[in-house]
């Protein structure tokens, strides 16, 4: 079984919503590897960590999702949630949703549990974006967190022993 993913997605050409390509590059900066100059490069190798980056979450990534013990859903927020970043437990729990391409992460942890019988323990790595033009740099004020998320993140994995 694979220990660990980190699993980011957004559109990193509007701007905020790329944010977790940002947060995953700079751990991955952190970790002493060397970093994708852009989201169309692959991440790096590395024993202890999996690194994904996607558009959006779908149902067919629960088969993968499967093969971890861990796994940390990255993304941006739109201010809905009180906290600036915040890092919290992700449940099974299937989640209905007007849009047909929006999936959770407690929806896609569901499947996985449903249809494989494995259920990963799950964290959900979130921080507010407040522009989401077209760009693919983050505003200001979005890349003043990214090293709150990444701290949140390091002291998850390190409270799981995955980094010593």
């Amino acid at each position: 079984m694979n220990r660990t993913l980190l699993l980011g997605y957004g559109n990193p050409d509007r701007e905020d919503d790329g944010l977790a390509w940002h947060i995953l590059r700079a751990l991955i900066v952190k970790m002493g590897l060397p970093a994708p100059a852009s989201y169309e490069d692959d991440f790096p190798q590395n024993a202890q960590v999996d690194f994904a980056f996607y558009l959006q979450l779908t149902p067919e990534m629960a088969e993968d999702i499967s093969a971890y013990e861990y796994v940390c859903f990255v993304d941006a927020h739109t201010g809905n949630i009180p906290e600036q970043v915040r890092l919290i437990g992700v449940e099974s729990d299937f989640q209905r949703s007007p849009f047909t391409h929006h999936l959770t992460p407690q929806s896609l942890i569901s499947i996985c549990e449903t249809l494989y019988g494995k259920k990963p323990e799950a964290a959900l790595l979130s921080a507010r974006g407040y522009q989401f033009l077209f760009s693919r740099q983050l505003s200001k004020e979005t890349q003043e967190l990214v090293p709150e998320a990444v701290d949140l993140i390091w002291e998850w994995l390190c409270a799981r022993n995955v980094l010593k």
